[in-house]
């Protein structure tokens, strides 16, 4: 019985001590969470203005053509997929990891119809142990990147569009509602849908353009599209550490209720045990007597 109480006291103290580790990093990922949404919303101004601008440009302007507007028959498809580079954050790469081998098994029949470009060590580890065509891979971003970390990799998706080295870009990430709620979304990011005048009318602001509107389209196009798969990743940094939050959260909380009843049992096999001796003290007096 001793052996048994020495055992469950173990085991207290070890879950006591996971409690405390997985206290200490929700902690830490509530704290870095307000600081990925304070990043996330200062970039979205930017953002805002230039798809203000490219809106103007593209709808006021009838013959305004650019390859990243123009849609041709889809013979490859690229896909950039933003997951983690760490774990114990529940289901957040889990679940768009799953969402985008659905898609891509739905949409192609073999490995030459797409090619993927992957931010993030969970993702581009997934991929390779399944063979999936990789282009190109960044790993090791901190929990509040810049965009000069994913400079390349989004220049070289957005160029492979416009060389046509594949007819379509879908960017894959999980979309921030809170910090319980990460939606995964696959969205087409090139070609770019075409602005109607309604969008630009929406706008009271007119603008001059030097050379030519089509010229600053030419140089605006590509930075915007940057700058969607930088929100994007952004977006799944605070979608990241709120699902690292909330599962550790729970795991707390499960450490909690294992020591409760860890607890109980010790106290009964203690009690029981207590028992058990003075049981063997009255059977021994009484013997004597």
């Amino acid at each position: 019985m001793a052996k048994g109480m020495r055992e469950i006291k173990r085991q207290i103290k070890s879950v006591q001590s996971t409690k405390q580790i997985t206290k200490a990093m929700e902690m830490v990922a509530a704290s870095k969470l307000r600081k990925a949404q304070e990043k996330a919303e200062a970039a979205r101004p930017y953002s805002e203005k230039l798809r203000e601008v490219v809106t103007s440009i593209a709808a006021g302007s009838n013959n305004v053509k650019h390859p990243m507007l123009e849609s041709r028959p889809v013979k490859k498809t690229a896909y950039l997929i933003i997951t983690s580079d760490r774990g114990l954050a529940g289901g957040y790469n889990a679940n768009i990891l799953r969402q985008v081998t659905q898609t891509i098994a739905e949409r192609h029949r073999s490995q030459d119809e797409f090619t993927i470009f992957i931010i993030g060590r969970k993702g581009r580890d997934y991929f390779r142990r399944r063979e999936f065509p990789i282009a190109e891979s960044v790993t090791d971003l901190s929990d509040t990147p810049a965009f000069a970390d994913i400079k390349t990799i989004a220049n070289k998706a957005v160029q492979g569009f416009e060389l046509k080295e594949f007819d379509e870009l879908y960017l894959c990430y999980n979309r921030f509602v809170n910090a319980l709620t990460q939606i995964p979304t696959v969205d087409r990011l090139l070609p770019m849908a075409t602005p109607d005048s309604a969008a630009a009318a929406a706008s009271s602001i007119n603008y001059e353009y030097e050379p030519s509107p089509e010229g600053v389209l030419e140089v605006l196009l590509p930075r915007y599209a940057e700058t969607l798969i930088y929100g994007a990743l952004l977006n799944g940094k605070a979608s990241e550490l709120g699902a690292k939050m909330t599962a550790m959260g729970s795991a707390t909380k499960n450490a909690t209720k294992l020591i409760g009843e860890l607890s109980l049992t010790y106290n009964r096999a203690r009690q029981a045990a207590i028992t058990q001796e003075i049981t063997e003290i009255v059977a021994g007096a009484s013997a004597q007597s």
